[in-house]
């Protein structure tokens, strides 16, 4: 008798999950740079054994200009085999790619051919606007009840900005998420513990704060994001906000324990307004309520002003700009990109209140501008990382967004995208012969891995 079972990528708990089989390809949001053509999805082949390993093998172009894809996701994954998910047997077959400047999302189909995915659908500006009352779509991942995608503000380039929610099945945009957001304003990143029914927010800008640069006058006036936000996931109202200093600015990524019986996660912070220096903080519950401390620090590293772009002269320093993190998971191994010094940190988290620093690497940076032993010199620095299911490769890229690319690196950016090789005991080594250049004029930014990667699944079981 005929029987219906759920997609074999999904995985009841992450220790499951690091057993799947070997990534085989990968997905990367790639824009262009000049936004007078149409970004792309690469797909680049990660198959050893295959003659194009290492190979950007097909660009789908989107349907229109001046989309700026950013960050992306499944429709369906791990989460759809909770207790009360409603949609046990979807298939994790469409990419969600949100434009984040026009606030149009393309639906790609990846199951008739995995190396060429199929616009199947656009799910237009007016629609989004019209139906959750935000724009500029950030971050999109599946939940058990529907897909959850973060936006930046209002269709007028203000505040507030929030999640919305579309339908598994037809894409539809259902609405805004929030029914009582309290004080939040700001938004960014989002994260779910689905074992305490809690959700965590993050914070950076507006639009009008962000889609022209870092605009010094707000970000000296600590006017950025500095707050968590916590929420009742399943009432949909604000509970809590966790004020991380005022000196604290652009409080980004968001990477909860995989383990859903554990309650902390991490977040990244892109600069201290003190020192120039990078953080990670630690959220937990303690007591009852949730709390939040700093757990690493990455200091700015001293430069002359010949050195640095305008924006830095006058700081003689170049500052790390923590802009991605990443967890391994197994909840060991903490991932740090310094797209600033070019480097990418590795920490050992297997006691979250006490990181301990095991492994970096450097490639690019404002100042060093370490070379890559395929390439040669490059420029720009680590940026958007991705993690294995079985926390063995590492992969990142090196555009942050069209805007902040040329305050930081006004020379401008020549994509690329690295695989590095973690030890299972801690330890970090770059692939000498892993590196997939990009067309010029085109900059890559999220990486997804066929089958599931370290940060686009939730699981429901220890």
């Amino acid at each position: 008798m005929a029987t219906w079972t759920p997609d074999p990528t999904f995985y009841p708990s992450a220790r499951l999950a690091m057993r799947a089989p070997p990534e085989t390809l990968a997905y990367v949001a790639v824009l262009n740079a000049e936004g007078v053509k149409p970004d792309a999805l690469g797909v680049v082949d990660l198959n050893p054994a295959a003659s194009s390993y290492g190979k950007l093998v097909n660009t789908i172009q989107m349907p229109n200009a001046g989309d700026e894809l950013h960050h992306f996701g499944w429709n369906a994954c791990s989460s759809a085999l909770c207790p009360y998910a409603p949609h046990p047997h979807v298939e994790r077959r469409y990419l969600l790619v949100p434009g984040l400047r026009s606030s149009r999302i393309h639906v790609l189909d990846t199951k008739p051919d995995p190396r060429a995915p199929q616009i199947v659908k656009v799910i237009e500006p007016q629609e989004v606007c019209e139906r959750s009352g935000y724009s500029r779509p950030h971050t999109l991942h599946c939940g058990p009840e529907g897909i959850y995608v973060s936006a930046l503000g209002t269709p007028q380039g203000g505040a507030p900005g929030g999640l919305f929610l579309l339908d598994h099945d037809s894409f539809q945009v259902l609405g805004r998420w929030e029914v009582d957001r309290g004080p939040q304003q700001l938004a960014y990143d989002f994260a779910w513990h689905l074992g305490y029914d809690i959700q965590i927010t993050s914070e950076w800008g507006t639009p009008g704060m962000i889609e022209n640069g870092l605009v010094p006058e707000l970000l000296l006036g600590s006017k950025y994001g500095h707050h968590l936000h916590v929420w009742d996931l399943r009432r949909r109202r604000h509970l809590q906000a966790i004020d991380l200093g005022t000196e604290h600015q652009l409080v980004l990524e968001l990477r909860q324990a995989r383990d859903p019986t554990k309650p902390f996660g991490f977040v990244g912070v892109v600069v201290s307004l003190e020192d120039l220096s990078s953080s990670v903080w630690l959220w937990h519950r303690a007591g009852g309520a949730w709390t939040a401390q700093k757990v690493i620090e990455i200091p700015a590293e001293p430069a002359e002003p010949d050195q640095l772009p305008p924006l830095l002269k006058g700081f003689n320093a170049v500052p790390p700009l923590l802009t991605d993190i990443n967890l391994s998971l197994d909840d060991r191994f903490l991932y740090a990109s310094c797209w600033g010094t070019g480097e990418l940190r590795q920490y050992d988290v297997s006691d979250p209140f006490n990181p301990r620093l095991t492994g970096s690497v450097h490639i690019g940076g404002i100042v060093r501008r370490t070379p890559h032993p395929a390439a040669g010199a490059v420029n720009g620095g680590p940026q958007m990382v991705e993690v294995s299911r079985d926390g063995r490769r590492v992969y990142f890229t090196n555009s942050l967004y069209r805007a902040w690319d040329s305050q930081f690196y006004p020379e401008g950016i020549s994509g690329w995208m690295v695989k590095c090789d973690a030890d299972a005991a801690g330890g970090l080594k770059l692939d000498p012969d892993f590196f997939v250049p990009f067309a010029a004029g085109y900059r890559p930014h999220q990486v997804r891995l066929e089958g599931g990667d370290s940060s686009s699944d939730t699981y429901c079981y220890p």
